[in-house]
């Protein structure tokens, strides 16, 4: 537990946008599923009091804290009565008007992840904002040394399917792409922004070897492989855990053994 201390932090968020505490937060609200998890994993259980109802690791927290809305549905009122000291958001994950408005309660650290770089940085500021500095700096130094350890050689044409109806997948320009390169997969999509929309043919014509199918945000099983299959002969269809690829906070403790291993 982070007993109530004096302090004075004053640093930028990666908006750029100014946070001043002038006390360790005792009262703090995560509207990130993955950055949750973080701040579980740095041990701060009696200070987080809100979480989202996406925010589904751990279990215990889903069960118990107050869950205030959706990542894009903030229950404002519901977040000033409970009072924070501080505020997690994700420029991608929550809406800049509501962050806006949540700004007027207490500050918010809003994150803007686009490499593993950014990920690090992410979490030595939590860690520094919440009075865990050094639980912070040890995991970075693991997340730091396993994907330095993975030594990609980026083998596969490969694309990462995150939608269907219409086919979507990751540009060259998400924290996803970055993944794919410390795994070892040569993204096809580097050159297109953020999430576009693509086709069987499409794919055919960009002689993508290799196409992952996301768990996450749309759940692909194996009867989305047995339908793909046979339209696309030459290319090998994996499932990935969407979970390794895209959250960006303590997870990526787990994420270089599980490249190692989707890739073998």
């Amino acid at each position: 537990m982070n007993y109530f201390c004096s302090m004075e932090i004053n640093m930028a968020d990666q908006l750029g946008v100014n946070i001043l505490l002038d006390k360790t937060p005792s009262k703090i609200i995560s509207l990130v599923p993955s950055q949750t998890e973080l701040l579980h994993s740095l041990g701060l259980e009696s200070e987080v009091i809100g979480i989202t109802k996406f925010c589904i690791y751990p279990n215990e927290w889903f069960r118990s804290k107050q869950r205030v809305g959706g990542t894009k549905t903030v229950n404002i009122n519901l977040i000033r009565s409970l009072q924070p000291d501080i505020i997690f958001a994700n420029k991608e994950e929550n809406v800049k008007e509501q962050i806006d408005a949540l700004r007027e309660i207490c500050p918010v650290y809003v994150s803007d992840i686009c490499t593993l770089s950014d990920a690090l940085k992410m979490i030595a500021d939590v860690g520094k904002l919440t009075g865990k500095e050094t639980a912070a700096a040890n995991m970075s130094a693991q997340i730091f040394g396993d994907f330095q350890q993975l030594r990609p050689d980026t083998t596969y044409n490969t694309a990462y399917l995150i939608w269907q109806e219409p086919y979507m997948v990751a540009g060259g320009d998400t924290f996803i792409s970055d993944m794919m390169y410390y795994a070892g997969f040569r993204n096809i999509y580097q050159q297109h922004s953020r999430y576009p929309e693509t086709t069987i043919e499409q794919l055919q014509a960009m002689n993508c070897e290799l196409l992952l199918l996301s768990s996450e945000p749309f759940p692909f099983e194996q009867k989305h492989i047995d339908i793909l299959q046979p339209l696309l002969p030459n290319t090998k269809i994996l499932l990935a855990d969407g979970e390794m690829f895209s959250w960006y906070g303590s997870r990526l403790m787990q994420a270089a053994a599980y490249f190692r291993e989707l890739k073998s």
